[in-house]
């Protein structure tokens, strides 16, 4: 791995040997810049950011190798619609203030999703400079430029314009990724808008699901800052759907407009014997404890935790790779991740499985946990594990895994994350059972407008999608908003 002070000296040889003019020829054979991050054997001794962050030299080289392509196919695969080739542009400029503008008019969170969202799968694989080379790796690095850009102007981002307070009222339940994207629109059309978090901290799974070490919590509190300052207000510990309900927000508080953005915080379970043993932990609840109420800080937080000694993490995706990487920092010896099919098929970020494996994280595919055992107190001492092989690709399209049987073996552990997926949150359907839901207990929506079976009630994020990511959620909301735009303009 090479150093910071060696990426960034390449970056600047390759700048100074640059001609004035580029042609496409030249900007394809640019190299790929690496993204500068801590070692392995110190960052897991802390919390603090892995990845650093592009240098201005990095980030010049890296952003002349975008093509300008004239059809923009990058922006296709963007969620929320960011003129991507333009923002870049800016950059090769070195007009940094422009670049974050450009951004800023599709979406108020780049150094949240310049970090977290999966750009290989999204706008990333739709790259020209990537198909050129064959290879998605070497596209244009997106998700680095965009980073690079918020975190140089953290200090100068300049607010949306305000249109004139239209005396009309949006609620906007949760505060994740969907509804601080949702607000955003609402507000800027001149809306009050009041965002209702039932936790007491604002910023949904960007607060209490991904680790300090991907997110740095200050980031999603400057990046909230911003709607503060736009006018939104905020509500904390208030539990729609048990504080008030949705009725009531729009019947006795007078709201015109209601969003929900809740999520999917209901943690799935494998329902094998031995789950309720004492070191079982869904993974909501092992990363809530160090992300949201720091349990790692043993000096400034009351916060307890398990100190497991070999912890196995149940799943594939990337909250499990977050889970496995967060107990090595709460000091496990040994932790592995049990996964049912193999390397190729898990859905995590291939970057946060090279993480994992990089900070001692062991994968242990192809096996399936049949049961946990506990000891005479309780404790997990173990887990009863099923090799499988590759079959049929199944309705994802992976291969499912079949078991072998006569292959159980059991592997000694003390504790036991499962992370294997989230299901919607079940509370305001209970309480508002005029919002349809599918058998998943997803909010069913309008496709074109994101609005639920209730009139002035819209919904967006992982309550409709199921588990998605940030800036797929952000889509949802930015959807809903021109929905709900368009909805009150009709009530005017």
């Amino acid at each position: 791995m090479k150093t910071p002070e060696v990426l960034d000296k390449e970056a600047r040889d390759v700048l100074s040997s640059l001609p004035e003019v580029l042609t496409a020829k030249d900007r394809a054979s640019i190299p790929h810049q690496e993204m500068p991050q801590q070692r392995p054997e110190e960052r897991i001794h802390n919390m603090s950011e892995v990845a650093l962050g592009y240098t201005e030299s990095e980030a010049l080289v890296e952003a002349n190798r975008c093509l300008q392509c004239r059809n923009k196919p990058c922006v296709s695969g963007c969620p929320v619609g960011i003129d991507i080739p333009r923002f870049i542009k800016s950059i090769t400029e070195k007009d940094y203030s422009g670049a974050l503008d450009v951004i800023q008019e599709s979406s108020l969170l780049p150094a949240i999703c310049g970090r977290v969202c999966p750009q290989e799968s999204q706008c990333q694989k739709y790259c020209t400079v990537g198909k050129m080379h064959k290879d998605i790796d070497q596209a244009v690095a997106i998700g680095r430029l965009e980073r690079f850009v918020a975190d140089h102007e953290k200090d100068s981002a300049k607010l949306p314009e305000i249109a004139p307070q239209t005396g009309k009222k949006v609620a906007v339940v949760g505060s994740g990724p969907a509804s601080m994207a949702c607000a955003a629109d609402v507000r800027r059309m001149g809306h009050s808008v009041t965002v209702f978090e039932a936790l007491h901290k604002m910023g949904g799974v960007l607060s209490y699901g991904i680790p300090e070490f991907r997110l740095p919590k200050q980031l999603v509190e400057k990046e909230l800052s911003k709607l503060e300052a736009m006018g939104i207000e905020f509500q904390r510990n208030v539990l729609i759907g048990r504080t008030r309900t949705i009725k009531e927000l729009m019947e006795e508080d007078g709201y015109d407009a209601v969003f929900i953005g809740t999520g999917a915080g209901l943690p799935k379970f494998m329902n094998i014997p031995g789950e309720n043993l004492i070191s079982v932990f869904s993974a909501n609840e092992y990363l809530t404890r160090s992300n949201l109420m720091k349990a790692y800080d043993t000096e400034n937080s009351l916060t307890p935790y398990f100190h497991s000694h070999r912890v196995a993490v149940f799943g594939g995706g990337n909250v499990a790779m977050d889970a496995a990487r967060t107990a090595l920092r709460l000091g496990a010896e040994t932790v592995d991740i049990v996964y049912r099919r193999t390397r190729d098929e898990m859905p995590a970020r291939k970057e946060e499985i090279e993480h994992a494996i990089e900070e001692g994280c062991n994968l242990r595919t192809l096996s399936q946990p049949v049961e946990i055992l506990g000891d005479e107190n309780g404790i997990v001492r173990g887990v009863v594990i099923r090799r499988c092989e590759l079959g049929a690709p199944d309705a994802s399209g992976r291969r499912s895994p079949v078991e072998i049987p006569g292959s159980d073996h059991t592997v000694e552990y003390d504790t036991v994350i499962v992370a294997i997926g989230n299901a919607s949150n079940p509370l305001i359907k209970k309480t508002t059972p005029e919002i349809e839901t599918n058998k998943r207990g997803n909010f069913i929506v309008d496709e074109e407008t994101n609005e639920t079976s209730l009139k002035g009630v819209f919904a967006g994020g992982d309550i409709v999608l199921g588990a998605a990511t940030v800036i797929l959620a952000m889509g949802q909301g930015r959807k809903a908003a021109a929905a709900i735009n368009a909805y009150l303009k009709e009530q005017a």
